[in-house]
């Protein structure tokens, strides 16, 4: 049951509708996220502008997806991994892909570090230690990749911890829970 419920785009403030509008031109759809955002149209706007402008870095769309999953899966954020699933396939991710970005895993170097690093990020607070920053850096990832992974992983805690504080209803293909294996390789302690 949700604490938050989406409000309809006509119960909404006039800014809030027109951002409902121009998510829903664009998506085809208005998810509950952006719905439910949308009680403030302050944080529905800074929401999207914040995920438009990061969509203009460093970082390709399939990255940024990757991100999300990771950060997703790390905060246990179920509405996250449904749409970032879905958004995923939608931008060429397969399901493997999709699974190892959950457990913060990439068959290249250089996106296996950013996603370790975003792991990193969740985990530590931010507190990252050198040794993770070298990591990044040895694998390839640039000060403005490293800056821009740090802007993603905070994005997506924002919609993670807006989920959890909302109970936001899953309006997209439910992700597919983890093995107990994948669990563990994900995090468990060994």
């Amino acid at each position: 049951m949700t604490r938050i419920a989406p409000i309809a785009r006509d119960n909404a403030d006039e800014k809030s509708q027109a951002l409902l509008d121009g998510v829903q031109a664009k998506l085809g759809m208005t998810p509950n996220l952006m719905s439910t955002f949308a009680h403030s149209s302050a944080a529905l706007d800074a929401y999207l502008k914040f995920s438009d402008a990061l969509s203009k870095g460093d970082l390709s769309g399939k990255t940024r997806e990757k991100i999300a999953l990771a950060v997703g899966q790390a905060n246990d954020c179920q509405y996250c991994l449904s749409a970032h699933s879905a958004i995923g396939k939608m931008v060429g991710l397969s399901a493997e892909e999709i699974l190892d970005a959950r457990m913060a895993n990439a068959s290249d170097t250089k996106t296996d570090a950013i996603l370790k690093l975003s792991k990193q990020i969740v985990e530590t607070r931010g507190k990252v230690s050198d040794a993770d920053v070298a990591a990044a850096r040895t694998a390839g990832v640039t000060d403005a990749e490293i800056t821009e992974v740090v802007a993603n992983t905070a994005l997506n805690l924002l919609t993670n911890y807006f989920n959890h504080v909302a109970e936001t209803e899953v309006d997209f293909p439910a992700a597919e829970p983890l093995s107990a294996s994948e669990t563990c390789s994900a995090g468990c302690a060994q």
